[in-house]
């Protein structure tokens, strides 16, 4: 059987292409992500973790998309358009006005829309060898490319109201093909930067999200696989009771799925979404994991997540039809939250790495919370945070805590024997130290930023995923210190 791609110590960097430096508005799959894989290679840095390369959707999130399949149309590069000829460099001015330490979505999206519809133009109205390859494109990828291009392009004639509200069925073919030619674009942008990391044994670390949004393709075009009314809508939806980050939980929103239609078909559908996702990237994390042995069904229309309960879900099942595809499962099992010993022997089972996250390790003194990293087990993928967590700066520092986060915050520093500005050191160090075979860091966790550089803060709905890298960030003598790591605890 295949090994599984973390099977050997290896350390990396979590930074999504979005937050990459830049003069386009927001981080691209172009020079700034090859300079990115670079300082890893130098950093001796085997593992590039990313957020969701999906279309972003309400609230400017990776996890509401309104394609499961699609590449983020934010992503594509303009400067590699342009480089083609399919933009002119005055087209790329407006950008170059936009702010560059965040990204504002409001004025970037409509902005960046207008020129990929621009340079698609040029595209299709220059037949050649490079037309052809978007029509091979087209063909090789029709099972979920068409539909795709076909809802956007809908969407686009409807004003973006949810599919549930359109009048028209058919889309302008013109319209369908832009939206094909955007995906062109992004796909083979991101097999140009996969290859080079490739050539700097560099894999790359993905994230699946476990739930769709409904208003997407995937919704619109197999509703029969998702537990809906008769009109269309969500009969209940999907979230978290209350947690760490919230005293009345997360209402997602996302449908449920109908698992029994799913398992009818031998879960072709989740198939047909791990091989695409595979093509991407070398590891899948499935966030929510514990979504697959029970997800929490929140009734429609609920305000909040209080009035949930947990359902059981299909998840070996589903597991072992993957397993029938692919062998040794390359997964990352998200198993963060409430875990129950059923998840936990659900992820064994499949010998899935789980996560370990140090800034969770320290809410009491029990000695035996397998978030500290004297209970690390081989197994593991290691983290200072995630993306949903503060920075460890911010963490450390935070304004009027409450007591029980500064008696967090004591634990924490008397556990890693850390003090003053660099204490963000010895977190790292722990981690990497740690007989956990794979160790991530959030990259704001080591450039020690504050909570300014925070990506997302769960259960608010608006003011995320806009933190952007600094140009010049990642010295040299950052990218010595990181490899010095890595060669003290074999990595």
């Amino acid at each position: 059987m295949t090994p599984h791609p973390l099977a050997r110590r290896a350390s990396g960097i979590l930074l999504h292409p979005g937050s990459l430096p830049g003069t386009q508005g927001g981080g691209t799959l172009g020079r700034a992500a090859r300079e990115f894989a670079d300082f890893l290679a130098a950093a001796g840095q085997r593992l590039w973790q990313v957020l969701p390369l999906v279309p972003t959707g309400l609230g400017d999130s990776p996890y509401q998309s309104p394609s499961s399949l699609a590449g983020n149309p934010a992503l594509v590069d303009l400067e590699d358009l342009a480089a083609g000829g399919l933009l002119g460099r005055s087209d790329l001015s407006p950008l170059e006005r936009l702010p560059r330490g965040h990204v504002d979505y409001a004025a970037l999206l409509p902005l960046k829309a207008v020129l990929l519809a621009r340079a698609a133009r040029a595209f299709l109205s220059a037949p050649g060898a490079e037309r052809q390859a978007l029509e091979r494109f087209r063909a090789e990828e029709a099972d979920w490319l068409e539909p795709h291009a076909r809802f956007m392009a809908l969407k686009d004639a409807h004003g973006g109201a949810p599919w549930t509200d359109w009048t028209r069925s058919e889309p302008d073919a013109e319209a369908v093909a832009a939206h094909a030619f955007v995906q062109f674009a992004f796909f083979r942008q991101w097999g140009a930067l996969r290859a080079h990391c490739a050539e700097r044994a560099i894999q790359l670390v993905g994230d699946m999200p476990l739930f769709v949004a409904h208003d997407s393709a995937d919704v619109w075009r197999q509703p029969h696989l998702f537990d809906l009314d008769a009109a269309g809508a969500p009969r209940a939806v999907a979230g978290v009771p209350p947690d760490y980050f919230s005293a009345t939980g997360q209402l997602w929103g996302n449908p449920l799925y109908r698992w029994e239609a799913m398992r009818e078909e031998d879960f072709a559908w989740w198939r047909r979404r791990v091989r695409a996702a595979l093509r991407l990237v070398d590891v899948v994390r499935i966030d929510h994991f514990r979504g697959l042995e029970s997800y929490y069904e929140i009734p429609a229309g609920a305000p909040d997540a209080t009035g949930g309960r947990w359902v059981q879900a299909p998840g070996a099942a589903l597991l072992e039809s993957l397993r029938s595809d692919l062998g040794a499962l390359p997964f990352i099992a998200e198993d963060l939250g409430l875990i129950t010993p059923e998840v936990d022997a659900l992820r064994d089972r499949f010998s899935l790495p789980g996560m370990r996250v140090l800034q969770f390790a320290f809410m009491s003194e029990d000695g035996a919370d397998p978030h500290k990293p004297h209970n690390y087990v081989p197994n593991a993928v290691a983290y200072t945070g995630t993306h949903d967590n503060d920075t460890l700066r911010g963490w450390l520092a935070a304004e009027r805590p409450t007591r029980e986060l500064r008696a967090e915050r004591k634990r924490a520093l008397r556990y890693v024997g850390a003090r003053g500005r660099d204490a963000h050191w010895a977190f790292v160090r722990a981690v990497q130290a740690s007989v956990a075979r794979t160790a991530i860091v959030p990259v704001q966790d080591v450039l020690g930023l504050g909570s300014e550089a925070r990506l997302n803060t769960p259960a608010r709905a608006e003011g995320n995923w806009s933190w952007r890298l600094g140009e010049g960030a990642l010295t040299r003598r950052l990218a010595d210190h990181l490899r010095e790591l890595c060669r003290l605890y074999g990595r």
